[in-house]
Parts: C-alpha cells; structure tokens; sequence
C-alpha cells in the first residue's frame, strides 16, 4: 500500500520511516524521523541471517527479525528500493525473494510501503544519480549528525528513508491536490 499523509494523524508532524536495503545474506536498515525538511536518525543496522542456513530459514529470520523492528520502531511508512536488473539471474531471484518476505511482513502489520529506484535514491541523497557507494555514505554520515561510520548496508537502507523524507513535501502536495 502506497503512503497517504491523510491516512496518519502525524500528517503535518514527526513521521518514523524505516528505509530498507533488501538481501538474503545481509539486509539493512535504518530508522529515521522526518519533521518538516530535517531528518533524524534513531537507530540503524543489519539482519544477517546465518549464512549456512537454508534459503527458506534465511528468508524466514529476515520476516522475524523486521517483525521486531517494527514492534520497536512503529514506522509509519516502510521505502524499499526497487531491484537493480544485474547480470545474474540467479542472484535475482533470490533478492526477489528476500523482498517478498520483506513486503509480506509489512503488508501483514498494514505498514504504508514505498519504493524508490537506485538512482531516485542517489539523486536524492547526493544530487548525482550515477553516485558511488562510498559517495552515497557519505551524504548520509553528513545529513544525519550521529550516524557515524555506517555499514554499506545500513548507510543504503537510511538513504532510501532519506529519499522518501525529500519527496514527502510533494507527497503531501499531491494528497492536497486529491482532497
């Protein structure tokens, strides 16, 4: 389900977003609240289910482990970014089924969900949709005071929540529009 600010009585205050870095192996996260144009981070980090486990144990830990997240953070609204069409089809559908797990939690707690294209996510974050990795951190260390050295994970996850934070104005333009 796509965000609506009508649909939360924190329309024009402080919303919790939790942004998302989907993977089978590691999946980051990053919790930030978003009020007016700041953004604040609460916390941030990885699941990591046990490498030697099997997929669906793996996939079964990564629904288990975002349910706890959501129990302590209560986002309003879950970003995700959308999939990069790689080279490898085999690691594509495992990340599908990564994010299946991951949407299907979300769906299943009625979490508003969002999703962002990598260079959405870039050009939102450092101006320059082509950005590296290493570029794309940074930002994120230098828009959210107290991050820190952050994993490459976690330093994603909180730039797809950084992202939907720069659209939301428009997001609201657009809920008014509708009204």
């Amino acid at each position: 389900m796509p965000f609506d600010s009508t649909m939360t009585s924190e329309a024009n205050g402080p919303l919790r977003v939790l942004g998302l870095d989907p993977g089978s192996r590691t999946t980051g996260w990053g919790c930030v609240v978003v009020e007016g144009s700041r953004s604040r981070l609460l916390a941030c980090g990885c699941i990591e289910p046990p490498e030697s486990a099997p997929l669906p144990r793996r996939l079964a830990r990564l629904a288990s482990d975002l349910g706890a997240l959501l129990d302590e953070w209560a986002p309003a609204v879950a970003v995700l970014e959308e999939p990069f069409h790689g080279v490898n089809s085999r690691s594509l559908i495992v990340l599908a089924q990564a994010r299946g797990a991951l949407l299907a939690t979300l769906a299943a707690r009625d979490v508003a969900i969002e999703e962002y294209s990598p260079a959405e996510v870039k050009s939102a974050v450092t101006g320059n949709g082509r950005a590296g990795k290493d570029q794309v951190a940074r930002m994120v260390a230098m828009l959210l005071p107290g991050a820190g050295r952050l994993r490459a994970d976690a330093a994603d996850a909180l730039a797809v929540a950084l992202c939907f934070a720069a659209r939301r104005p428009l997001l609201r333009a657009a809920a008014a529009a509708r009204a």
